[in-house]
């Protein structure tokens, strides 16, 4: 009988220890690594001890998988030895691995785990401590146990590092947003500026830039009342100046410079030297991502620079504001007028310019469409088509209908998209 009542205390003991391993497990891997930095910087020991154990995650998992499997193969060999005493043979192994299995299914694994899930945070909090005290034990171990797997992959040329982590920061934040946004707890305006600030890294300026043709210019050979008169009526406050020829950029015109020149000159505008007044161009690569030129503007104080490819053509032009307005959307001050080109239609469609960014659209209609192979709606169609399509060709893709409206030689101008389809359809299409 007293042999029976011990091994009893011994199997909930062992079962408990296995229970601790298991919570600890998932709410270490679930635990949040922003709320747990948080409380660390507000001076909660236990967060710490989680952190410590987080900035080696693999060596962590390593060591508490080593000390749940350790526990349930000790408890299922004790069973095993105590039950056959009474029940030889075949039987007593399988009753006691229905007892086991039982036991371990329900008190260990179910129920930690489901605890683990419902409070992550405050699981990982408890459990810190000794499960510190694990990875130092089990650390050489689990070490050597690394060094075989790295080993064994390496052949199928599977790399892994020590420092590898599973999922970049940049998608964890992203996936949690994009979560979010579905559970409808992220709307949608937050969605798109939490997402712009990510994708500052990915972006080349070349997808946001101003295009050339666009480029409202100013010709430093014309007479100084003519240039006054163009940079007044001109809705920007830097304008590029350029001699023979628009590809020749000689200076940038700003209008504070040419109203300090003018009250200088006590408003006699003849004689003005404007190409004098502008200040020097600065020019980037269009291969420059977003998040470098963010910085160099604000390294260099200044919000303008000429984009040209790597012949030195000028292919455009971006300032801080187009970078910003890929955070927050669009910013108009009393001399912009409202984003053109996207006019909504009573049966849900939209009627487009063919120059309109396809990010814009996205942003005005909550779309998703695919911007990594083309900056406009005319470019998407035309790679998706691998043509230019004439007026009247509809092609649908990427769960919309596109239309094409107007064609002036070989440019789309304009095209009609529909809202996103069902499944069916697109199909049928």
């Amino acid at each position: 009988m007293a042999s029976l009542v011990l091994f009893g205390l011994l199997i909930v003991t062992l079962l408990f220890v296995s229970a601790l391993f298991s919570a600890a497990e998932t709410a270490l891997t679930g635990a949040s690594r922003g709320r747990m930095h948080q409380l660390e910087r507000d001076g909660d020991p236990a967060a710490k001890r989680v952190n410590r154990l987080f900035s080696n995650q693999e060596t962590m998992i390593g060591a508490v998988l080593l000390g749940y499997n350790a526990i349930n193969i000790l408890t299922s060999a004790l069973a095993t030895e105590f039950i056959t005493r009474s029940v030889p043979g075949a039987w007593g192994v399988a009753l006691a691995t229905a007892v086991m299995t039982t036991l371990v299914l329900v008190f260990a694994e179910v129920l930690p785990k489901t605890i683990a899930i419902v409070r992550s945070d405050d699981v990982a909090r408890a459990l810190s401590g000794p499960m510190l005290v694990v990875v130092k034990l089990f650390g050489p171990v689990i070490f050597a146990v690394q060094w075989i797997v790295r080993l064994t992959l390496k052949p199928f040329g599977i790399n892994l590092t020590m420092e590898q982590d599973v999922l970049a920061a940049h998608e964890e934040i992203r996936g949690a947003v994009e979560y979010h946004h579905a559970e409808g707890l992220v709307e949608s305006r937050d969605r798109h500026m939490l997402g712009g600030v990510l994708d500052l890294s990915d972006m080349d300026v070349a997808q946001i830039m101003v295009h050339r043709k666009n480029i409202e210019l100013l010709d430093a050979d014309l007479e100084p009342h003519l240039l006054v008169m163009q940079a007044l009526e001109a809705p920007h406050t830097r304008l590029p100046l350029y001699r023979e020829e628009p590809e020749n950029i000689i200076g940038v015109l700003h209008a504070k410079d040419l109203a300090r020149a003018l009250a200088a000159a006590e408003g006699k505008v003849e004689g003005l030297d404007i190409a004098a007044i502008a200040r020097e161009p600065w020019f980037i690569p269009d291969t420059t991502k977003l998040k470098d030129q963010l910085n160099a503007f604000l390294k260099a104080r200044s919000h303008f620079a000429l984009v040209v490819d790597e012949y030195g053509a000028l292919q455009g032009l971006v300032t801080l504001e187009d970078i910003l307005e890929e955070i927050v959307g669009d910013i108009e001050d009393e001399y912009d007028s409202a984003l053109q080109g996207i006019r909504r239609q009573l049966d849900g469609s939209v009627n487009v310019d063919g120059s309109v960014a396809i990010r814009d659209l996205n942003r005005a209609m909550d779309w998703d469409l695919p911007d990594e192979d083309a900056v406009t709606v005319a470019g998407l169609v035309i790679h998706e088509a691998q043509t230019i399509p004439d007026a009247g060709q509809t092609f649908i893709f990427h769960h919309h209908r596109f239309q094409v409206l107007r064609r002036q030689r070989n440019q789309i101008t304009a095209l009609r998209v529909s809202p996103k389809l069902a499944d069916d359809v697109e199909d049928e299409g």
